[in-house]
């Protein structure tokens, strides 16, 4: 399954952000172009391959017991990220807003997902979301989790 989005650096949290809910994730497996992941989202969890960077990736997911989720937990240690996220509506989109904590505390994102590549480049983004990070690897997840926060010149934080 393909997934198209966009992802904005944001300076703060958008008023009106709706449905909070914290989520963990850890990297099992991390290459230059394709992560596994384990995710829990509220009370469900997921196991989530990811291959590509940029605004279009493949993604496929299998939903996890707790259990499985527990066990596979441990193994992340080295790659973590912590955040809660929300959803706000944005002209005939919803974006997810994400508040991180931890080490990525005081960075806040935003991702639109659509249906097809021309919406994404279509999308007129809301004063808010003025820098778009869709095309900066060091703002992925799996990026965050390894190297921690980017630095304000193009470098990463250690």
């Amino acid at each position: 399954m393909q997934e198209i989005e966009r992802k904005f650096l944001l300076a703060s949290v958008p008023a009106g952000v709706r449905e909070w809910v914290p989520i963990r994730q850890g990297y099992l497996a991390v290459g230059t172009d394709a992560a596994v992941r384990v995710r829990q989202h509220g009370d469900r969890c997921w196991l989530t391959c990811k291959r590509g960077v940029g605004m279009v990736r493949d993604e496929w997911e299998v939903e996890l017991t707790a259990d499985q989720w527990e066990t596979l937990w441990p193994a992340t240690t080295t790659a973590r990220v912590e955040k809660s996220r929300g959803h706000l509506a944005v002209d005939d989109a919803i974006a997810v807003v994400d508040v991180f904590h931890g080490d990525l505390a005081g960075l806040v994102l935003a991702e639109v997902e659509f249906r097809t590549e021309q919406d994404a480049r279509a999308f007129v983004p809301p004063a808010w979301m003025a820098h778009d990070v869709t095309d900066d690897p060091r703002y992925g997840n799996r990026s965050l989790a390894v190297a921690g926060l980017p630095a304000p010149g193009g470098e990463t934080r250690e």
